[in-house]
Parts: structure tokens; C-alpha cells; sequence
């Protein structure tokens, strides 16, 4: 199958925009709690009507600022409840945001600011405000400043108290459905960050049908979720207004390593995540058995819960003897870890990244579907998700209403529906470049759909490796599974007009100590002295065993050298949503690469190490 296409389930109203799936929920459950923000080691409710109300004091403050209508707003701020209360505020007063990653360098900023010709900037701390200093004289355009920990949002509703409400009425209705509902710049891994024109039909009949396709994840009584994926980042932002939409309870946790505790307190149904976090939580679990001589029980549990979960989806009998396991390692093993995700969660929703076969076996065995779903901040995030009763581990599901997906004679992924954009932002040759003939987004993602529509993206086409021997590469299938292990940080694979696939891999700094200790090793050693310890060296080498067994001789991975340092976004090697940049990686690492094939650069010879 070439192409898939799944009908609209809520037809579009031309006139309408975001604040209407707001206004829509409050007249339908004033009452319902709509927010939850943190108190002590409990959560304080927010109903929508509270919420609403807050959203236009908030944009009454705005319009008394000097806000008008289409304005550019800039905003810099951690996953919380006042980034969705600003963003909705700027719905209201007709404004359009521009979101800033929190990381952002000071020159991310000026080119943003400059090239969205932003009239003002909400920041949200001393040190987000000193990376705009650095620029500030640079960007004359900015008129406008707010500092949410100098008191920003009380500062806005106690100044617009004599705005009429009947103004802010007036604002929000101004913008139809094909009109800006704000610009996203893309995370730049290719280059300079393109500004994404987002339109409110775009999120507006996004939100209706994925919520009519995913009732059982967003309408069911009592259906909540804790963010905290970085809402400067399309797919948080989509789901934020999702959950407007849908009424879903929403709390916010930006600190991952608090992520546990405010998962048991809150209680999600549903979680939104990358791949790399249910890698986290799935080898944190393990070190943590094997640091109480439990490892092996561990490991055991575990691929009794993916043979259980393989069976079953296949629709074959579990063998007795397999059940009985399953059954006594439920109570033991996994009861635990639903626990410490808070015991509720039913649903998890996956992008950005492919999930391994086996986590996903895994987790599913857990009684927790992890719903993968592909898109693109020029498709306001989902195109494609697996659904609670069409859910095919491997793919990242059917195309979702309104939405046809095919698949180009080159195995590009094109794609044409209500949430492709409208185009770059004053960018007509970058826009006309993306688009074909007949009116479809080239994504340059590389995939295929089987009999059922469902899509599996293979990788990015910029990305594809052409060795010597004129063997095409898709580096994913090699990554991913290496990228499971505890140790590994990263990994990416090189090998473009050469004889054979080598890599680069980091360590991952947060695990490492962890895994010294539970291999009876020094648990203070360095990144630097790691690297050359031979334990380390054998465990990445089985990790790279394991990736080969994935793919061909003539694609696997002949050598390999550990980095003594982190990819991270600070170095420019990887993107906000913690994407690799192998652009600047290929250029920076290209020394170590050469290395790599300097001994005899026209041999395979299997090596393991330099």
C-alpha cells in the first residue's frame, strides 16, 4: 500500500479558532477541574471557569499593555500551568505567540525575535532575561517585557481592570480558522530554524478529531495527565489544547528528576513522553534490582512480560507454564512499577523517536499501551497515532482523521491534512520547496505502510548513508536498539563514501554511576577514565552486538569509539527535544572519525574499539 487515507470524523467551522474549544468547555462542565497546580505534596484543583476567568484578566493586562492584534509575542518558559494560562491570555487578546525553548542561546533568541518581528518577550527568569540582555540592543523591535518571577501575571490582571470584558470578546473573535494561531520556529538540526505558520484550524480541528479517535485515552471520566515534555516544543503544545478541549485534568512537572514522586502524587491515565524516557524509567528499574541482587529476577520478569505480550497480541494461546510466570511476576515485578507511575496510567502517547520492539512489548504487558504517533512541527505534531483498538507495536499507527498519508516512489513520507501548515514564515521559496504539485508536505522522513495503513518510519532521507560499496544505510535501525542500554548516552553511526558503518557513542553521565556500583566498579570514576575501563568497553560492545543482529553484515557496525564527553544541547549536538544534530556532530567529531578509518581506510576488517 502506497497510500492510506481516514476521513474527517468532525467536519471544520471556518469560523472558528482556539479560544472557542475554551469557551466550548466551560459551557459544557464549568465545574470540572481543568488544571491542578502543586501544593506541598498535593494538588490544588483549577475548574475551567476559574481557569478562563484567569485567562482573560491575564489578557485584559495585555491589551493594557499596549498588545494589539497580530502581534508577535515571545515567550520563555519552563513546562507549567502559567505557560498554558499566557497562551491562552494571548489567544484572547488576539495575539499570536512565538515560543522560545528555555535552553535557547541568546542568539536563538535574536534570530527569532528578529525574524518573527516579535513586538515583546515574556521571560520567566534572572537568567533567561541576562540571555536577552546580550541581545537586546540588537533587537529595537522589542517593545514589550515581562519577568514571571518579578510578578508578571499578578502585574498584568491588577492592570487591566479597565479593560472591558466586551474588548476582550471582541479580540478573541477576530481570527478565523485559516488565520495565524501562532508561529513555531523548527528545532534547526538542518540548519537555521524556520518559522512554522500554525493556523487556529490547524490545532482547532487537530484537537476535535483526535479526541474523537482517541475517546477512550481523552474523554473518559477522570482522564488526566502530567506534562512535562517542554511545551515550547509542537506536540506538548497540541496536547495542552487537546486537553482543553477534551477536559482532561492537566498538571505540569518541568524537572524530570521530580518526575517520580509528582507521578505518585498526581496520579496521571495518560502520560505524553519520548522514547528516551521509557528507556530511562525501564534501565532505572533494572539497576535498581540489580543493586538489591535482584537483576537477574528482573531480566527474567521482563521477557516473560514481552513473550506474554508478543503472544497475545498475535492472537495465540499463552502457554500455561508462560501465564503461570506472568501472573506471579505481575505481583512482584510490574504491580511496582505501575506504582511508581503513579498506578493509573492506562495510556502513554510516544513521539519524536522509534520505541524498541521490546519496551514496547514490555510496557504493554504492564497494562500500558504506548500509542507511538509520527508528525512534525509542520503538521502541528500528529499525523499518524496507533489508537486504543488499532495499536500495532513496531509502526506509529494509521493516519489520523482528516489526514491521507503516501508514500513517494523515492519511499518519502508526503502527507496532506488539517494540520499541515500553511507555510514558512516569509519563506515562499522554502515553502514552495516542501510542498508538490498537488498539494502534498514532503516530510523527509523515510517509512512504508503495510496492508492497514499503518506507517513505520524508517529514516530521515537527509540522513541515509551511502557507503563505498553503494550500500544505502538508514542509521536509525542501527541506533535505536543500542540507544536502550543503561550505558549508552548516544550514538550515532558514520560511514558515508566509506568501506564499512562505524560510530560514535557518549556515555550516559546520569546512569553511569549507577551501573559502576552494581558491577562492583568505582562509582566516582570520570567520563574520560570510563571510557577506557574494560568493563565499559565490553558492555558497549555487546550493546553494539546487539544492535547488528538488527541489520545486514554490509550495514552493521565494524568499529566504534566512546567520546569522553555528552552530546548535549548547550554543545549544539542535540536538539531541545534531545534529537541528535548529526550535522554539526559529523562536522565537530570529524577528527575522531577519521581515526576510525585511518589504519587501512579500504578494509572491513571487524574492529571494536580505537
Amino acid at each position: 500500500m502506497n497510500l492510506s487515507e481516514t476521513p474527517l470524523l468532525v467536519p471544520s467551522v471556518p469560523t472558528d479558532n482556539v479560544t472557542d474549544l475554551l469557551e466550548q468547555r466551560v459551557a459544557a462542565t464549568p465545574d470540572r477541574a481543568l488544571f491542578a497546580t502543586p501544593e506541598g505534596d498535593t494538588w490544588r484543583d483549577m475548574t475551567a471557569l476559574q481557569f478562563r476567568d484567569k485567562v482573560v484578566a491575564v489578557a485584559k493586562g495585555l491589551v493594557a499593555a499596549g498588545v494589539q492584534p497580530g502581534d508577535r509575542i515571545g515567550l520563555m518558559c519552563k513546562t507549567s500551568f502559567e505557560w498554558s494560562l499566557i497562551d491562552f491570555a494571548l489567544f484572547y487578546a488576539g495575539a499570536v505567540m512565538v515560543p522560545i525553548y528555555e535552553t535557547s542561546s541568546a542568539l536563538q533568541i535574536h534570530w527569532i525575535m528578529e525574524d518573527s518581528a516579535a513586538r515583546g518577550i515574556i521571560t520567566e527568569t534572572a537568567e533567561h532575561a541576562e540571555r536577552l540582555a546580550e541581545i537586546r540592543a540588537e533587537a529595537p523591535g522589542l517593545q514589550l517585557e515581562w519577568r514571571l518571577d518579578e510578578g508578571a501575571i499578578d502585574q498584568l490582571i491588577s492592570s487591566g481592570t479597565e479593560i472591558p470584558s466586551e474588548e476582550i470578546e471582541r479580540r478573541r473573535n477576530i481570527a478565523n480558522a485559516d488565520d495565524i494561531a501562532t508561529l513555531i520556529y523548527t528545532s534547526g538540526s538542518t540548519g537555521r530554524p524556520k518559522g512554522c505558520v500554525l493556523t487556529h484550524a490547524n490545532f482547532v480541528d487537530l484537537s476535535r478529531n483526535s479526541a474523537a479517535a482517541l475517546g477512550e485515552v481523552v474523554n473518559q471520566p477522570g482522564a488526566s495527565t502530567l506534562l512535562f515534555v517542554t511545551l515550547a516544543h509542537v506536540f506538548a503544545r497540541f496536547i495542552s489544547i487537546l486537553t482543553v478541549h477534551s477536559g482532561v485534568r492537566v498538571g505540569h512537572q518541568p524537572d524530570t528528576t521530580k518526575l517520580l514522586p509528582s507521578l505518585g502524587s498526581f496520579h496521571p491515565t495518560f502520560l505524553l513522553a519520548v522514547p528516551r524516557v521509557f528507556e530511562k524509567v525501564y534501565n532505572s528499574a533494572e539497576q535498581k534490582a540489580e543493586a538489591g541482587g535482584k537483576g537477574k529476577i528482573f531480566r527474567a520478569a521482563a521477557l516473560v512480560a514481552v513473550q506474554h505480550s508478543e503472544l497475545t497480541m498475535a492472537g495465540d494461546k499463552v502457554p500455561f507454564m508462560l501465564g503461570l510466570k506472568f501472573k506471579l511476576f505481575d505481583k512482584l515485578v510490574f504491580a511496582k512499577l505501575r506504582e511508581a507511575m503513579g498506578g493509573q496510567v492506562k495510556y502513554a502517547v510516544s513521539g519524536s523517536a522509534p520505541l524498541s520492539h521490546y519496551l514496547g512489548h514490555f510496557y504493554h504487558s504492564l497494562g500500558i499501551k504506548i500509542l507511538e504517533g509520527y508528525g512534525l512541527t509542520e503538521t502541528t505534531a500528529p499525523v499518524t497515532v496507533n489508537l486504543p483498538d488499532k495499536f500495532k507495536i513496531g509502526t506509529v499507527g494509521p493516519a489520523l482523521p482528516g489526514h491521507t498519508v503516501r508514500i513517494a516512489e523515492d519511499g518519502e513520507v508526503e502527507v496532506k491534512g488539517i494540520d499541515v501548515f500553511k507555510e514558512y514564515w516569509r519563506n515562499p521559496e522554502a515553502t514552495r520547496e516542501v510542498f508538490t504539485t498537488d498539494g502534498f508536505f514532503k516530510t523527509g522522513d523515510l517509512g512504508s505502510l503495510d496492508s492497514d495503513g499503518y506507517l513505520t518510519i524508517t529514516g530521515r532521507k537527509k540522513e541515509i548513508i551511502v557507503t563505498a560499496g553503494g550500500k544505502n544505510v538508514a542509521p536509525a535501525g542501527l541506533e535505536d536498539p543500542i540507544r536502550s542500554f543503561p550505558l549508552i548516552g548516544q550514538i550515532v553511526a558514520v560511514g558515508d563514501q566509506k568501506p564499512f558503518i562505524s560510530a560514535l557513542i557518549t556515555l550516559d553521565a546520569e546512569m553511569l554511576p549507577t551501573w559502576l556500583k552494581n558491577h562492583n566498579l568505582n562509582a566516582d570514576m570520570t567520563l574520560e577514565e570510563a571510557t577506557a575501563h574494560p568493563a565499559v568497553v565490553a558492555e558497549i560492545q555487546r550493546a553494539v552486538d546487539h544492535g547488528n543482529k538488527y541489520v545486514s553484515r554490509a550495514e552493521s557496525i565494524r568499529k566504534w569509539v566512546i567520546l569522553p564527553t555528552e552530546f548535549t544541547e548547550a554543545s549544539g549536538h542535540l536538539t531541545p527535544k534531545m534529537s541528535i544534530k548529526r550535522d554539526n556532530i559529523l562536522r565537530d567529531y570529524a577528527g575522531e572519525i577519521a581515526k576510525l578509518y585511518g589504519d587501512n581506510p579500504q578494509t572491513e576488517t571487524v574492529s571494536t574499539t580505537v
